[in-house]
């Protein structure tokens, strides 16, 4: 195994039934305190946001509510990077 791999050739092996439970460090994983713990929030967006958003999500084969939060969660990785703060998903 190669010390970097990148997640699109994990995608595409466990796409084709490989196991890819050799990837990742299975005896160490990481925790994140409050990773599971969610909280409901109503957001309006405008509905031509909503369509971009649909199509975007459709492109990437994942949930409207999986492409906010994947976004959401970049940007917040990326100010707090920009601070030099800890971010709680890192």
């Amino acid at each position: 195994m190669s010390d970097t791999v990148r997640a699109a050739d994990i995608d595409r092996a466990f796409d084709a039934g490989e196991d890819v439970t050799g990837y990742f460090d299975m005896e160490h994983p990481i925790v994140i305190e409050g990773a599971r713990q969610t909280k409901r929030v109503n957001v309006d967006f405008p509905v031509w946001m909503v369509e971009q958003l649909d199509r975007e999500a459709d492109r990437l084969a994942v949930t409207r509510q999986a492409i906010i939060k994947m976004w959401i969660g970049e940007r917040l990785d990326s100010e707090c990077a920009k601070r030099g703060s800890p971010s709680e998903s890192a």
